[in-house]
């Protein structure tokens, strides 16, 4: 392999002469070989994507002449359409701020540039990854805007997938409409619900995690993602950058990415504060442990199959013992619990981040976006497979639910308006103590007739009350 030898304020070093990179990124090669793991690939996309737009604002204003705008623009697209991808090489640890990946980005872009313009890789007195591709820029509000962006892309692709969530839970609440099943509270019998109900529940949970991941996103005001502080180079100032830079730069993004972007309200605060990071992972964080919950409860109710509940099975999607045979465990709701631990975790990491910002400038910008691009992977990538190898196959046992709901002594509670809750409670005690149904004790008592049980039974006399209020509403 043939080396060249490129110079920064620090002095020469030593580059792979086939490396797009140059001098800065291969001095954070050496400082930075930390986890192995580089920048997100959405983050490299949306880092382009700003660039880009750069250069068309700085030639459009006079900053930047047609040629070596021409050349950085068709760089800028070059790699966009998937070459290159090998130069960016720097670990997601990296130099507060983010510099190390600005300028890896910065130095590709310029040594493609200059091969396109007939120069050898490294000729940065003609075109330089410092003066001419970062021009009117700085990491410092490049990398918030890049990230936001990145963020924004990913997470449209989670509400796909919470949506194809949200509508399986919805076919299983109809699906289950009519069976009805003993209710619980502290884990204990409680009055009756149907299963639909409990699973319509579960849809709605979804639902809302749709509108808090749909508010993230569309959001016209703080703290929202679609805000950015492109423009406001070191400290918000905007200094080195020609008049209505901000303005025209934004314009350029908004057909680029496909985005309602807008400027910070002020580029200061933009700078200083990751808010609306801080904000977004609070509502993963939320979600999470929300799909935590459910991803419990399924389990709960499948747990079995003779000595748990029973009322649900699972779809078996693969051997569950290495020593027990026949053995099918919930591995679905597992992997999404897991995957969910992960996402709290990094909630945690965000927060840390979000208040570690320092007078003019939050350096911890990596750490959270490529922390938090990797929650939103985990979900849209898991909630999918989950959708249909969990929750579309689920199947319920009618007779177990029959059999709870007819020896749970929470349908005493029926009894409560007619023959009030201390006759009631007389009623559960003896059929607790000679294990039988409650409502052949109060048959045996002449509580009721059959006929008059039976009415009381039905499923919309006793858990479709407040359907019923909403339909007359």
């Amino acid at each position: 392999m043939g080396y060249r030898y490129e110079k920064d304020s620090l002095g020469e070093v030593k580059v792979p002469e086939d490396a797009y990179y140059g001098v800065q990124t291969m001095r954070a090669l050496s400082n930075f070989p930390v986890s192995g793991e580089k920048n997100h690939p959405l983050l490299i996309k949306a880092y382009v994507t700003v660039k880009k737009a750069c250069a068309l604002t700085n030639t459009e204003l006079g900053d930047l002449d047609k040629k070596r705008a021409k050349a950085i623009i068709h760089a800028c697209d070059s790699i966009l359409s998937g070459s290159y991808s090998g130069q960016f090489v720097i670990d997601k640890y990296q130099a507060g701020a983010g510099t190390s990946l600005n300028m890896n980005v910065n130095e590709v872009i310029a040594n493609i540039a200059l091969e396109s313009l007939g120069h050898k890789k490294g000729e940065y007195s003609y075109l330089s990854p410092n003066d001419h591709v970062n021009r009117s820029q700085s990491t410092n509000d490049t990398f918030p805007t890049t990230a936001h962006i990145a963020l924004l892309w990913d997470i449209g692709e989670l509400i796909i997938a919470l949506k194809r969530l949200s509508l399986s839970l919805h076919g299983k609440a109809k699906e289950f409409s009519g069976y009805l099943k003993s209710g619980r509270t502290h884990l204990q019998d409680a009055v009756p619900v149907t299963l639909g109900q409990e699973f319509s529940a579960y849809a709605a949970t979804v639902d809302k995690a749709v509108s808090m991941m749909n508010f993230v996103t569309a959001a016209k005001y703080p703290p929202a993602l679609l805000e950015v502080p492109i423009g406001g180079t070191a400290t918000g100032t905007g200094l080195n950058t020609p008049k209505r830079y901000r303005q025209t730069v934004i314009r350029h993004l908004r057909p680029l990415t496909g985005l309602g972007l807008f400027p910070s309200e002020d580029a200061r605060e933009g700078l200083q504060s990751r808010v609306a990071i801080s904000h977004t992972a609070g509502v993963l964080n939320t979600i999470a442990l929300e799909l935590i919950r459910i991803a419990n409860d399924l389990r709960l109710l499948s747990s079995g199959p003779v000595t748990g509940l029973g009322e649900i099975s699972l779809p078996a999607v693969q051997p569950g013992s290495s020593i027990m045979p026949g053995k099918a465990n919930p591995v679905m709701a597992e992997a999404l619990d897991m995957i969910c631990f992960r996402i709290v975790g990094n909630g945690l990491t965000v927060s840390m981040a979000g208040q570690a910002g320092q007078l003019e400038l939050n350096v911890m910008m990596p750490l959270m976006a490529n922390t938090l691009l990797e929650s939103v992977d985990l979900l849209k990538n898991f909630l999918p497979v989950f959708t249909q190898k969990a929750i579309d196959g689920i199947t319920a046992d009618k007779e177990k639910l029959k059999y709870y709901f007819e020896h749970t002594p929470a349908i005493a509670t029926i009894l409560n308006p007619i023959i009030g809750y201390l006759n009631a409670a007389e009623v559960v005690k003896q059929a607790m103590k000679e294990k039988r149904p409650v409502t052949d004790i109060i048959l045996e008592k002449g509580l009721l007739t059959e006929k008059q049980l039976n009415s009381l039974l039905r499923a919309e006399n006793i858990t479709g009350i407040l359907d019923q209020e909403t339909k007359g509403d």
